[in-house]
């Protein structure tokens, strides 16, 4: 390992010349107290920043035991650290000036997810920490301004590093905050297996957001406040009881007015499978974290899914017990994201009735009396929610603003009125029932098998022979694997483009080393998650160093980005 006065040495050797000079630079350095090492060189100051790493020993870092030895501690306190790091590089971004990139000092920028990110890795053991970050290397036109990033390397990195990435600097008070509340949610998600619940929302949550473009909580909106006959109390290790309402397991309804918070709920469900950070206002809303959006999706791509459950006896005579096209119409789509969600090991759906396939959801009375059901390939979810439940034990929260068609299968009946839920079930089964007069026959529910999740892919030969495959993210809507453009938008429970980017490595490396046309998808999916619970992200980035910008994902959402590739046949 080389000294830093090496690289100050090299450093002073290329100023002034041609910026390919840089390349020298690649390596590993010995700082006081840690290490830095140049792990790519830019090729041009106005290509994408140098990729730059910090290492720093555990027994230097000394951070306590009880925060590194759990996972979730662990990745509370990375996460922490990459929020303080951030802030720290804010300052001293740019100060070097030069073309293109110089000076750009980038770190991972999460947002209110409490995230496993490639930015900070902390072994559990040992405590070493490894911090990435991206820097541009300075240059005026396209000459090297050496002395501009030794002010980088030798003055503002090490000032964010000493800041922020050891124990005896750190805010202490902070991280044992920090830590403390990671704990607390640990410990309602293992309080809802063991209660029986889908998910709980804190007394005093605030579930609005401040705007469609920012996740903060809005200021001076209405907190929440459980109904009393949904209410439960939570001793947690730390923060004592909490209070909250407890969704059961099983069937729930929320109902209510226009803008009265039946989707910000169910938003603040969804997002409820991470953890969040203290101050977002929804740090105690838990949801069983196995829990999917389920949608409607025009146009994606179905690859040999059984969707036979809800759709049968299309008139084209398309299978669909191995049902296969390129532009799924609203029911396909949400039929196969349903079986798909199933196979992935989900235990909650969580539906808005604002964006589903309508004829997917209900079919109402007078309608199967004007069209007979033996004309109708559709069996719709209404007709399949109790079984789902009771023989599949996945629960169902749904949003519904305009159909009563679920109040007599929903076991719980939720009314959001100003933000603020009540508790109608009884109201809502009485009026159902006097809805109901009994005339005329009852059409008959079509009798479902298992579906089955036997699907076997390979690539094709184009895409399995590149041994190249360039992967490019574009934000939380899509990802580009060697041009295969997978589209994601509708995979709603993606929070980050950092975990776009882990999805889009996973599809890569799968391409080339597990799609071989006799393993099934779920083993697929399943081997990338033990994968990377084993070796970290970085065991799917075979490059020559591991990016600063993935973060981890569930294996729900790594089955949504394969079951949306083209390019599988």
């Amino acid at each position: 390992m080389k000294r830093a006065e090496d690289l100050q040495e090299i450093l002073r050797r290329i100023d002034h010349k041609s910026y390919p000079a840089y390349k020298d630079t690649a390596g590993a350095y010995q700082f006081d107290s840690y290490v830095l090492c140049i792990n790519h060189v830019q090729g041009d100051p106005f290509a994408a920043p140098s990729k730059v790493s910090i290492h720093v020993d555990g027994k230097k870092a000394a951070f306590p035991s009880d925060m590194i030895q759990k996972k979730h501690t662990r990745i509370a306190l990375a996460d922490a650290l990459i929020r303080k790091f951030g802030k720290e590089a804010e300052a001293y971004s740019h100060r070097a000036k030069g073309s293109g990139k110089s000076g750009l000092l980038s770190v991972s920028r999460p947002g209110q997810e409490i995230l496993e990110r490639s930015a900070c890795e902390i072994a559990p053991e040992s405590g070493d920490l490894i911090f990435r970050l991206e820097i541009g290397f300075p240059a005026n036109g396209r000459t090297i301004s050496a002395r501009e990033l030794i002010r980088i390397l030798y003055e503002f990195l090490p000032a964010c590093v000493h800041s922020s990435l050891f124990y005896k600097n750190a805010d202490q008070k902070h991280l044992r905050r920090v830590r403390e509340l990671a704990e607390d949610q640990y410990y309602i998600r293992e309080q809802l297996k063991e209660r029986k619940l889908a998910a709980f929302v804190a007394d005093g949550a605030i579930l609005p957001r401040e705007s469609g473009v920012s996740d903060r909580p809005m200021k001076q909106a209405v907190s929440f406040a459980s109904p009393s006959s949904l209410a439960v109390e939570l001793c947690l290790p730390n923060a004592g009881v909490k209070k909250g309402m407890g969704i059961p397991q099983g069937i729930t309804l929320i109902v209510g007015g226009g803008y009265h918070g039946k989707s910000t709920l169910l938003k603040a469900l969804e997002r409820g499978v991470y953890n969040h950070i203290a101050g977002d206002g929804r740090e105690y809303v838990i949801t069983d974290d196995t829990a999917v959006k389920i949608r409607a999706e025009d146009g994606r791509s179905i690859q040999k899914t059984d969707i036979s459950m809800f759709i049968n006896g299309l008139p084209n005579g398309k299978n669909t017990k191995s049902f296969v096209t390129a532009d799924a119409s609203g029911s396909t789509s949400q039929a196969a994201n349903v079986i798909e969600a199933m196979e992935a090991g989900t235990r909650l759906f969580l539906i808005d009735e604002d964006t589903s396939a309508t004829n997917f959801m209900i079919r109402d009375e007078l309608m199967a009396r004007v069209v007979h059901p033996e004309m109708e390939p559709i069996t719709p979810f209404i007709d399949r929610v109790e079984e789902l439940s009771d023989h599949y034990g996945i629960s169902t929260i749904l949003v519904a603003g305009s159909c009563g068609s679920y109040f007599n299968k929903a076991d719980h009946v939720i009314q959001m009125m100003q933000y603020q839920p009540k508790d109608i079930t009884q109201l809502a089964k009485r009026e159902a029932e006097r809805f109901l007069d009994g005339s005329g026959d009852q059409p008959k529910i079509r009798p479902a098998g298992e579906p089955s999740f036997h699907r076997v892919f390979r690539t094709g030969k184009k895409a399995g022979a590149n041994d190249r495959m360039k992967v490019k993210g574009m934000g939380r809507d899509a990802v580009s694997i060697d041009r295969d453009t997978i589209e994601l938008r509708y995979v709603e429970q993606l929070t980050d483009s950092e975990q776009t980017m882990a999805l889009g490595y996973m599809v890569k490396y799968a391409k080339q080393h597990l799609f071989d046309g006799t393993k099934e998808m779920r083993e697929i999916a399943r081997s990338l998650e033990q994968l990377i619970a084993d070796k970290g992200i970085g065991a799917v980035c075979e490059g020559r160093y591991l990016p600063c910008n993935l973060a981890v994902v569930r294996v729900q959402e790594i089955f949504a980005c394969l079951n949306r590739c083209r390019t599988l046949v």
